[in-house]
């Protein structure tokens, strides 16, 4: 049975919310595999962070890792195509840490390539009716450090790697905040792990913006 971990983040910045983390528990809720759902809220700071990822990946020993986390000016579900390997934060963590400058794995590369099959997951939003658009940028806060230190983890190895950013839920962000329905977080979610379970290899398709 193939394992698949899903990860969300807690709330961050005075949020009182996190939708990547409200999405990931709703996932989980109505998962029906066959396949193995693993779920966890990581915490919003750097280093906490991708330890917590590293012991899940040690106890759980997943086939396919996917990180979701908030991006609170984006109007669309983005899966992220690239990591890299940069900690630049503009504001502290949740523990108060702000690196500048810092890799997330030292003498780790410069950056590397989601193993997801990142444009079949914007397809199949699509299909769905979830608005989407590939990124190509995670940008240097905590969801790049995770989305990196899990491929770094996978690098060599048969596990798959990669992250989708998702807008505010409705009525949860800031006044004028892009969002979109609740409902639709959950379900692109969903969407990302079936066709990650699904798909060996991406399409071909032209598409990606950085933003």
């Amino acid at each position: 049975m193939r394992t698949v971990l899903l990860t969300g983040f807690e709330p961050f910045a005075g949020d009182a919310v996190n939708p990547s983390g409200d999405a990931v528990r709703a996932v989980a809720a109505r998962w029906s595999g066959p396949e193995r759902l693993v779920t966890d809220i990581l915490p919003v700071a750097f280093d906490a962070a991708t330890a917590r990822l590293a012991a899940l990946l040690e106890q759980h020993r997943p086939d396919i890792v996917i990180g979701a986390g908030l991006a609170g000016g984006r109007a669309t579900v983005t899966p992220e195509r690239v990591a890299v390997n940069l900690a630049d934060a503009r504001i502290p963590d949740n523990e108060g840490h702000r690196p500048q400058d810092a890799p997330v794995v030292d003498g780790g590369p410069a950056a590397y390539f989601a193993t997801l099959p990142v444009k079949a997951i914007d397809a199949a939003l699509a299909e769905h009716g979830i608005p989407s658009s590939v990124s190509h940028t995670a940008g240097t806060f905590v969801c790049n450090a995770v989305m990196y230190a899990a491929l770094h983890a996978g690098a060599g190895t048969s596990l798959r790697a990669g992250f989708v950013h998702v807008p505010w839920a409705d009525g949860s962000g800031p006044d004028g905040a892009p969002s979109l329905p609740f409902d639709l977080l959950v379900d692109a979610l969903e969407v990302a792990v079936r066709v990650s379970l699904g798909a060996e290899a991406d399409i071909d398709a032209v598409g990606g913006e950085i933003s």
